[in-house]
């Protein structure tokens, strides 16, 4: 793919790296660091977060975010760790009483993980799919909220707005919905997200697999400060989140701020000066 032309500085909120040096393909594509790397450039952007793909159920994401931590050195990667916790997301009564009885098993994050990532400076925040990990349980949140990093959610049809706002948002912390809170492609649910965002004043939203012109549009323009870059790499091109973002018919001020001013705002490390 022929790498794009433009006048923006890009940073990206949402790509994976999956640390697994054996398992270097995934849905047929090549997501090693150097691959991810060539990807970006050609779409221009010069930072990305980054954090592990999914791990085996039963397994811990410690050793996928330090790994994560190390791929990031010297290569334009901004490293979150990923969170995982022993309740079910569901709304349901069947997940409100499964949630009655979890506890945390030893694969699952702990508070003491936390601390440990808020402490660490190759950690820049966290991300969160509690749709296949499950969700934290309070001790876990409560010290998310000490730390006051950015969590960037997985959100959707599995996870929707009124279950973010009943497990998340209650607490004092910046949190990111990806998608618009709609994945996949519920025009629906990213419209109910940004309604949203006129109630809660740390929530955020990025654009990855957002498909909707008018959607997109309509959270630029009414909510410019909140609204972040984020390309979905390495399952899109990045190419593809770029354009979908350019071809928008808002200003270009409005454009250069989900680009990068809005990220490095909520992600230091994100700014301008910290470029690789």
């Amino acid at each position: 793919m022929l790498g794009l032309e433009h006048d923006f500085r890009i940073v990206d909120t949402r790509a994976t790296l999956d640390p697994d040096e054996s398992s270097v393909a995934t849905h047929g594509r090549d997501i090693s660091p150097e691959r991810l790397e060539r990807e970006m450039l050609q779409a221009g952007i010069v930072r990305a977060v980054a954090s592990p793909g999914q791990r085996a159920a039963g397994r811990s994401y410690l050793r996928a975010n330090n790994a994560v931590a190390r791929l990031a050195i010297d290569r334009p990667f901004v490293a979150f760790a990923r969170l995982n916790g022993p309740r079910d997301p569901g709304t349901g009564p069947v997940s409100a009483v499964r949630n009655l009885r979890a506890e945390r098993d030893d694969h699952h994050t702990r508070p003491d993980d936390v601390e440990q990532y808020s402490y660490d400076d190759r950690f820049h925040g966290f991300t969160l799919a509690p749709h296949v990990d499950g969700l934290p349980d309070e001790d876990v949140l409560r010290r998310l909220e000490d730390a006051d990093l950015p969590l960037f959610v997985h959100a959707g049809r599995e996870f929707p707005p009124e279950a973010v706002e009943t497990e998340l948002l209650g607490y004092d912390l910046p949190v990111v919905l990806g998608s618009f809170g709609g994945y996949p492609l519920d025009a629906e649910l990213m419209n109910r997200t940004l309604d949203l965002l006129d109630e809660h004043d740390r929530l955020y939203v990025d654009t990855s697999a957002v498909r909707y012109r008018e959607v997109l549009e309509r959270g630029v323009l009414e909510h410019p400060d909140r609204v972040l870059f984020g390309s979905g790499a390495p399952d899109v091109h990045p190419n593809v989140g770029v354009m979908e973002v350019l071809t928008l018919d808002v200003s270009e001020d409005l454009m250069a701020r989900v680009l990068a001013k809005n990220p490095a705002r909520l992600v230091p490390a994100l700014a301008e000066g910290a470029d690789v």
